[in-house]
């Protein structure tokens, strides 16, 4: 009984969501271009970033090494586009890392992802907030919070115009939603937004080249004493000088940093049911929009760190102010526009996604049904989302603004992880033949038979480099999910060790015994799923190298993450033990899925 029990149980956590058929390819809805699809993913992407994440990362994490983290950081969210584009076109429909999830790989990680996903969005409009609060602060030339105690609380302390600065950028902010959030078309708006935002930063690039100076990429000691340092112990954490002054773990923790940079262009996907081709140009707009914006950040970041020495960069500095070191005032304008526009472009894009995660939740049954209307209603939607905003802002003033860009970060890793897993098992896995509407209403009885087919196959060690099927068979299929599970578990436990490099360079012969017997283990199982039979289905895209690159993508997310500190993984914890106490305390038990 316990074991049927057990069965049973587990059986709940991997059930699928079933779909129904996409919208037809000619259907009217369907209007947007892959020009549409690649305006959307960069100005979405190439947001307020660019303007405020190079000074942040470059002062206290990698000086001009900056464009290394921006390489590693595009680097691993390309790896992640190439892998929602071949789940985008096996999926035609809009939808986001937890619908992925819960068609593939079950409710628990579906839940998982989705419960990510919003404490991510949190941290991202606490950044909104913040880069709000700092535009302004240019607006009034870096006197913002002085303007604000000089009009309303000439006594106060310096925390609480801290606080009423931030309930300023609160109302402000709620009121633009409240304006915009019933208009649809917006579209030229956006595109034109976004040609100001790619001219502007075009601009910073080719300026930065101009007036930059490449000794500030090889700075010494001297340097530092010459611009008012007395010595090198008053530097604080302003590093050793060169072009790498923080060393190779300044690049990894900068790296984890700019992640944030590049988040998002997932919201491509959720326009799959609008796009006149989605099978090809969802996958082909998500590689171009990310490699136009790795290609801006890297420019602006080698602008930057060539226009001003990195250990002049102030916290909170943002990238108009360059244009002030180097005398050029009208410039200074003419970037703070275009940072306003990156400002202007959230607004009419998709201001709370947070609300469509919580309303797909809870309409699943993995959230309580009084938040399902959340998206309905006249009054309901205006009540969600100044709470929602009032959390947010609760966040960005106990958070510092380092600490929401990496839990940001590291909940994009997770998702990203969990996407390549989810590619590296899909392409193994059998054929379905009955159709898609028709087996995805089966749901979990046809994989449960497909598992209790009988022992026509039998698990050899010759069949598990030899499998005599060329086409994925239930025993092929199981083996890749095993081998897969398996090596997610090896390269966390690499990323450990390696997160040891002091040690692992000293010669310790024990770290390095165990590096070299997990590297033999993590070739070995990878050298089982290579020999295992691919699915030869036809589509529009699928991730090359396979089981390579699934493999590096998951090795780099799960090595950036071990970068982060002990408060943001504290943070995450306490997150996901809520998540787990509503998922098996309410979710499991009322999911709407049979």
């Amino acid at each position: 009984m316990l074991c049927q029990a057990l069965r049973r149980f587990g059986k709940k956590m991997v059930r699928k969501h079933p779909l129904e058929l996409p919208v037809a390819e000619t259907a009217p809805a369907r209007s947007l271009s892959t020009l549409d699809l690649v305006v959307l993913g960069v100005g979405n992407t190439l947001g307020v970033s660019v303007y405020i994440l190079a000074g942040e990362v470059a002062r206290d994490q990698s000086g001009p090494s900056l464009m290394i983290c921006i390489l590693v950081a595009g680097l691993t969210s390309v790896l992640a586009g190439l892998c929602y584009g071949e789940i985008s076109a096996r999926i035609p429909h809009s939808g986001s890392a937890y619908l992925y999830s819960y068609v593939t790989v079950g409710e628990l990680w579906a839940f998982i992802s989705g419960w990510f996903l919003i404490i991510t969005t949190f941290a991202h409009m606490g950044v909104r907030i913040w880069a709000w609060t700092l535009f302004f602060d240019n607006l009034f030339g870096n006197k913002f919070s002085l303007t604000l105690q000089e009009t309303f609380l000439p006594q106060a302390p310096g925390i609480f115009v801290e606080i009423l600065g931030f309930i300023v950028m609160f109302i402000l902010l709620l009121l633009m939603e409240l304006l915009t959030r019933n208009i649809r078309q917006l579209s030229l708006v956006t595109k034109t937004l976004t040609l100001v935002k790619v001219l502007v930063l075009g601009f910073v690039i080719i300026s930065g080249f101009l007036k930059g100076d490449l000794h500030n990429w090889k700075l010494t000691e001297d340097d530092y004493i010459k611009a008012g340092l007395n010595d090198t112990s008053s530097m604080g954490l302003l590093g050793s000088g060169g072009f790498v002054p923080f060393g190779f773990q300044g690049i990894l923790r900068g790296s984890v940093t700019c992640v944030f940079a590049f988040t998002g262009f997932n919201i491509i996907v959720t326009r799959v049911e609008l796009a006149q081709n989605p099978k090809c140009s969802i996958p082909k707009s998500i590689m171009i929009s990310l490699f136009i914006c790795f290609l801006v950040h890297f420019g602006v970041s080698a602008a930057l760190t060539l226009m001003v020495p990195y250990y002049q960069l102030q916290p909170g500095s943002t990238l108009p102010e360059a244009f002030l070191h180097i005398g050029w005032v009208p410039a200074y304008h003419f970037v703070s526009f275009g940072f306003f526009c990156s400002l202007f472009t959230k607004v009419f894009g998709n201001m709370f996604p947070i609300r469509q995660q919580v309303y797909m939740m809870a309409k699943d049954g993995l959230l309580f049904p009084v938040l399902a209307r959340i998206q309905t209603g006249t009054y309901m939607p205006i009540l969600a989302t100044m709470i929602i905003f009032i959390v947010a802002t609760i966040m960005t003033f106990f958070l510092g603004f380092t600490d929401l860009l990496e839990l940001r970060s590291v909940g994009a890793l997770l998702v990203f992880t969990l996407l390549a897993f989810i590619v590296l098992i899909l392409r193994y896995q059998p054929e379905r033949k009955n159709g898609e509407k028709e087996a995805e209403n089966e749901g979990n009885e046809a994989d449960v038979q497909e598992e209790n087919r009988p022992a026509a196959e039998s698990l050899t060690l010759q069949t598990l480099f030899f499998p005599g099927n060329p086409t994925p068979t239930a025993l092929s299929g199981w083996v890749v999910s095993v081998c897969s599970s398996l090596l997610a578990l090896l390269l966390t436990l690499l990323c450990l060790v390696l997160a040891r490099w002091p040690v692992l360079l000293s010669g310790d012969p024990v770290w390095i015994t165990v590096v070299v017997l997990l590297l033999l283990l993590i070739t070995g199982i990878t050298g089982v799923i290579w020999r295992q039979p691919q699915s030869s289905s036809p589509i529009h895209f699928k991730v090359p190298g396979l089981p390579l690159l699934p493999l590096l993508s998951i090795f780099l997310n799960i090595y950036l993450m071990m970068q982060m500190t002990a408060g943001t993984w504290a943070l995450l914890g306490v997150w996901v033990l809520v998540g787990f106490a509503i998922y098996f305390g309410y979710g499991i038990r009322h999911s709407q899925v049979p």
